[in-house]
């Protein structure tokens, strides 16, 4: 294949789904739809903390947010009409998981072949020799938590047995993980770090997703979760668009959670922040400076983690907000012959019952090729396309749409 001095931009907004999803019913959210619902919301004046009306995303609407919603769900977009000026469609997936690392292997080419385990919602949750391997490695008598649970409430009920025994607090979701909250002062952020990098081979052999360290400081009457998160995740089963791309001699990079979702692997340079807003310097700076030919694969986290899963649905569209009117300072750095692919993981209705992610299609948006109507297609697609943008060889199921 030529050199192709085009640059591809592959960001990931957790958990923006848009409704759709064929096998919904299967997973108990049949009718779930993140950006539908939220939009809707907007425009009833349900959603006015902090900012007031429609939702507002002029920039991804542009490409064809509100077209692609529509196309997914059938949802109206009240606030998201434009006639679409980019590349627009939905993306369907096959993995059978609604979480972080299904959703992007599978955007990255590679769908997971196995059923992932997930721990019952009873407590305990936990089998008794996963609760001896953490009282072995961490050192101590035994665990707290051992249910499911949201990460403020279940450190909020322990936090002060926590500080008296030493304790990790252990806990799950209806994702495949098992999360350990801990103090970074009293019990020692690099301690629950080495705990969870431990455990995690264990876990990673019997099928579960993710070790997640979960540090927090301050007082139990008012503590706060850090920016310290690590997620220690089992490595993709086979080669991803990282892969391909880097083995083909190109540059790579990971912004936020990409390091931690791929094991590193096919990642040359990982550019992390505290927040989102941090990542979004770290975009629109490797817009300007990103080598020709290169991948960047960016997530931001934080519709996910602060808004999705608290179920703030203004919190959301303010997120959403942000984002979109910063696109602009990134679009203006990008040269002729980009691609810059917006979409998602999953997502995580904000209007939905319970705390956790729902199965949806996601968005797929394309800056720098036009006005194109790509329909719906599969996450896979996703990476085969940029691999054809750069020229590069796909190796997985997917087909590029460009």
């Amino acid at each position: 294949m030529g050199q192709v001095q085009g640059r591809a931009f592959l960001i990931v907004m957790d958990s923006v789904g848009c409704g759709g999803a064929p096998d919904a019913a299967a997973f108990g959210d049949a009718g779930a739809n993140t950006l539908g619902h939220i939009a809707a919301a907007c425009a009833e004046g349900r959603a006015e903390a902090g900012r007031s009306g429609p939702l507002r995303m002029p920039n991804l609407d542009r490409l064809g947010l509100g077209a692609a919603i529509r196309l997914a769900s059938g949802a109206a977009t009240p606030g998201l009409d434009a006639i679409p000026q980019g590349l627009w469609g939905a993306a369907t997936e096959v993995s059978r998981g609604k979480d972080t690392p299904s959703g992007h292997w599978e955007l990255a080419g590679v769908p997971v072949p196995w059923d992932w385990t997930y721990f019952p919602d009873r407590v305990p949750a936990f089998p008794d020799d996963i609760v001896a391997e953490v009282c072995r490695l961490a050192g101590t008598e035994g665990i707290l938590g051992n249910c499911h649970a949201s990460g403020v409430p279940i450190i909020a009920e322990h936090c002060e047995a926590h500080l008296r025994t030493g304790w990790p607090i252990c806990y799950t979701s209806a994702d495949s993980v098992f999360q350990i909250a801990a103090h970074e002062e009293a019990f020692g952020l690099e301690r629950l770090l080495q705990l969870c990098a431990d455990l995690a081979p264990m876990l990673h052999a019997r099928k579960v997703g993710r070790v997640i360290a979960r540090p927090f400081t301050g007082t139990c009457a008012d503590f706060k979760r850090t920016a310290n998160r690590r997620d220690f995740a089992i490595a993709p089963p086979s080669p991803t668009l990282l892969d391909w791309v880097s083995e083909a001699g190109r540059a790579t990079h990971g912004i936020g959670k990409i390091g931690d979702i791929f094991s590193m692997r096919g990642i040359g340079v990982l550019h992390k922040g505290k927040s989102d807003h941090d990542l979004f310097e770290h975009l629109v700076r490797l817009g300007a400076e990103a080598e020709p030919g290169s991948l960047t694969f960016a997530n931001f986290v934080e519709f996910d983690t602060l808004y999705g899963h608290p179920r703030d649905v203004a919190g959301y569209a303010r997120a959403l907000e942000w984002f979109d009117a910063g696109l602009p300072r990134f679009f203006a750095q990008l040269r002729p012959g980009d691609l810059a692919i917006f979409t998602a993981d999953h997502g995580n209705d904000p209007t939905w019952r319970g705390t956790e992610h729902t199965r949806e299609r996601v968005p797929v948006l394309g800056w720098g090729v036009g006005a194109r109507d790509l329909g719906l297609c599969g996450f896979a697609d996703v990476g085969a396309s940029v691999a054809a943008h750069l020229g590069v060889a796909a190796l997985g199921p997917g087909r590029s749409f460009l």
